[in-house]
């Protein structure tokens, strides 16, 4: 095929189209109100990881001397970052409009955000009172002088910048950092039936007074700045250190790393701007973005519901799985078949209650479990804890370079430790990313195993807004292939073969162009064959050449991909068998589904890889076969709903306008229609 700048979306851009989903989300006014304000905060978060990982990765090119067009989809490195600074201009150009327009719609609501220039006598004592309470006592001020460079900022920790004019004398500056401990919304006290609430930007500027009263200024104005890292990790190489300890220093170094973006007030003083990007030595080769009054807008997630349930999405009550009971042993029940949770319609409890039995189980021997992203309070490493503590033998393989997670997994991780639980830190050169747990448990003189796979983490709190696929079975065939992957872990230099999962890094590759083979040869026989697939992202080009080959043969192929997509759709004689949708709606799509028709016989697999190179190449995944006819059944009735989704879902094309799939068709919405499945599953 040749490999023209149509052939493939470039993975950056791609990217930042799946951010402008989200920002659709919050200019959605069928979205509640507060709901759209917590959109614009998952943008901003989202902008945030952006910059740290991938612009950082493709300035690092662009300033290694390297064109990267091989590497960034025939687009060079110094060109990318071009366009990326620009469509971000735009986006946060749109971000502020949509904010704005919710500010509206809240004051019709009676919700009112105001700034330091709309306080009344009444909320002036109450934010000079909270000021002194809560605020100065840990507040961080740098003054900024000709002696003093400006010290090392935080990564994406915003600070006032603050000017001190004087007419017989030199400006002074300093800066206010707003500490990530500080609420972000303070609620005022209400008042003719109106919510009032102040940013602690705004509380700051209004007592810039009472921080500066020393010195002597004839006008005193703040505005807001934020800088942003490289987020890679560096690594040392002394040998005497432990991996856990370079580890924490890495993390640590994450903080110090180089500038990548810049973002300030737009209505900032020139000498100002020109003054600060001097001392930071900030260049052009970073992203010099002007944004609004506020930024950190990734505090919008935390925005107060202020008991206004009517702004929001209705809570679902997680459902019951039919056949599962909390008042049973999992271990009898899912000895006769196996069963799916799909959190967050389902509830991750129990996932939490198969390892609290084990723990207790007298008959349980061993527990092995991966572990990748664990909840602040996490019941999974209590468990392990636990089961530990009873004299099982427990090992945990967990993921320390979890991106943005190491610190959390670094504590629980000593904690297991010192309970005796065997951990295992990764795979030199691969991080592990598969999801799953098999125990062995002793049963008539010979060990039986029982585990779960998961396309998602074991992880409480992202349970309730990430879907999920995680299976239980007791299924030997696929537990023998669970427990050689554990093997693997703890002998790197043995590659097992595998009848029945699809293990990354050794065959995912050859076994997915196996299948999409056998879908080729059966469309060319005249037999049933199609390719339904679910994921997050698909940007391994090798996937994507051999997904076209598939499309030129004739096989139909439909694919629901949430995040980017460097796969072009719908070009004739490349891919015109190929559709592609994405949805975005209110919890986020992460299940990974691969179903191939085999001749009206469809074989079908969950999976924690995505089609990246990453995933394919330099992790450990599993893809795990479900061979239960009845959830068979039920995944391709899910994957039916998601695919005739006609509210939420928008067409993926090679003009990524992001267009809304629209139809005559009854409304669909994916989310919401599979709650209602399960409903009429446990009604029925």
């Amino acid at each position: 095929m040749t490999k023209d700048k149509n052939v493939y979306i470039n993975r950056e851009l791609s990217w930042l189209q799946f951010n402008a989903r989200v920002l659709q989300e919050a200019a959605d006014q069928s979205v509640p109100l507060i709901e759209r304000l917590r959109f614009l905060g998952i943008f901003s978060n989202n902008l945030d990881e952006f910059f740290k990982v991938r612009y950082a990765t493709v300035k690092r090119i662009d300033e290694a001397g390297k064109g990267g067009k091989s590497e960034l989809g025939g687009i060079k490195a110094s060109d990318l970052l071009a366009q990326i600074t620009k469509i971000v201009i735009d986006q946060q150009s749109e971000s502020l409009e949509i904010l704005d327009s919710i500010n509206r719609e809240l004051e019709r609501e009676k919700i009112h955000i105001i700034n330091e220039t709309k306080i009344d006598s009444d909320q002036h004592d109450f934010i000079k009172n909270y000021f002194y309470q809560e605020i100065s006592p840990a507040l961080v001020v740098i003054v900024l002088n000709e002696d003093v460079g400006i010290p090392e900022l935080k990564d994406s920790a915003a600070y006032l910048n603050v000017k001190m004019s004087s007419k017989t004398g030199p400006n002074r500056y300093a800066l206010i950092e707003i500490s990530k401990a500080m609420d972000r919304f303070i609620v005022l006290p209400s008042k003719d039936d109106s919510n009032y609430i102040i940013m602690v930007d705004d509380l700051l500027r209004y007592c810039l007074d009472d921080i500066f009263n020393i010195f002597s200024y004839d006008a005193i104005t703040a505005h807001m700045i934020k800088i942003t890292r490289d987020g890679e990790l560096d690594f040392d190489s002394d040998l005497s250190k432990s991996f856990v300890d370079k580890l924490s220093r890495s993390v640590k170094g994450r903080k110090s790393g180089d500038p990548v973006r810049f973002v300030y007030d737009k209505n900032i003083d020139d000498d100002t701007l020109i003054f600060l990007l001097e001392r930071m030595d900030i260049d052009s080769k970073d992203s010099i973005i002007p944004g609004g009054r506020y930024h950190n807008r990734r505090d919008y997630m935390g925005f107060p519901s202020l008991g206004r349930t009517d702004l929001l999405y209705e809570k679902i009550k997680p459902l019951p799985v039919k056949g599962l009971s909390f008042h049973e042993s999992i271990f009898k029940t899912i000895a006769e078949k196996d069963y799916l949770i799909y959190t967050p319609y389902h509830t991750f409890s129990y996932i939490v209650k198969f390892l609290r039995e084990a723990a207790l189980d007298p008959n349980v021997k061993t527990i092995k479990i991966t572990i990748y992203r664990l909840a602040q309070i996490s019941h999974v490493a209590s468990s392990l804890i636990n089961a530990a503590k009873n004299g099982k033998e427990v090992t945990v393989s967990i993921e320390l370079r979890a991106r943005f997670d190491e610190e959390a997994n670094i504590n629980y991780a000593e904690q297991m430790q010192d309970a005796g639980v065997n951990m295992l830190f990764g795979v030199t050169g691969l991080k592990v990313h598969c999801k799953m747990c098999v125990i062995e448990r002793k049963e008539k003189h010979k060990l039986v195993r029982y585990g779960f796979i998961s396309t998602g983490n074991f992880n409480e709190s992202t349970a309730k807004i990430y879907t999920d696929f995680t299976l239980l079975t007791s299924n030997s065939k696929i537990l023998k292939d669970v427990n050689k992957v554990f093997n693997f872990f703890e002998v790197n230099y043995m590659v097992n073969r595998y009848k029945h999962i699809i293990t990354s890094p050794h065959y995912t590759r050859t076994k997915l162009f196996a299948l999409i083979d056998n879908e080729i040869e059966n469309v060319k026989k005249g037999k049933p064959a199609y390719i339904k697939l679910k994921m997050n992202s698909i940007s391994s080009y090798k996937m994507v050449d051999k997904l076209y080959e598939a499309s030129r043969a004739g096989v139909k192929i439909q694919m629901i991909v949430r995040g980017l997509c460097c796969l072009v759709p719908g070009v004739v004689g490349m891919s015109e068998n190929i559709e592609v949708i994405s949805i975005i709606d209110k919890f986020l799509e992460h299940t990974r589904l691969y179903v191939f028709a085999n001749d009206d016989d469809p074989k079908i697999f969950i999976s924690s890889a995505d089609w990246m190179t990453r995933n394919i190449d330099n992790r450990v995944e599993v893809s795990c076969p479900i061979y239960d006819e009845d959830i068979k059944k039920e995944l391709l009735d899910l994957y039916e709903i998601c695919w005739n989704d006609n509210v939420k879902a928008r067409y993926i094309n090679e003009t990524q306008d992001n267009t809304y799939r629209r139809n005559d068709q009854p409304k669909v919405r994916a989310q919401f229609d599979t709650y209602n499945y399960y409903l009429n599953k446990l009604e029925g």
